[in-house]
């Protein structure tokens, strides 16, 4: 019973101490939100192209070497 009553305490501090650190936390507002999304989706769609052209071209290039 002692070690239910000490994990409890010890999941309730858990959670007052995170609810006092998030009310430190600078939050983006929606618009850098909005940016930094926008940024993201641009480079993966860029990095997702590029792989894909990498990977047809070393296709192509194993294709010619093994006939």
């Amino acid at each position: 019973m002692n070690k239910i009553t000490v994990t409890v305490s010890r999941i309730g501090q858990f959670l007052r101490e995170s609810r006092f650190e998030l009310k430190k936390v600078t939050w983006p507002t929606p618009k850098e939100t909005f940016a930094s999304t926008s940024v993201v989706v641009v480079v993966v769609i860029i990095m997702s192209a590029f792989l894909g052209v990498v990977d047809l071209g070393l296709t192509k290039v194993i294709k010619f070497i093994l006939g």
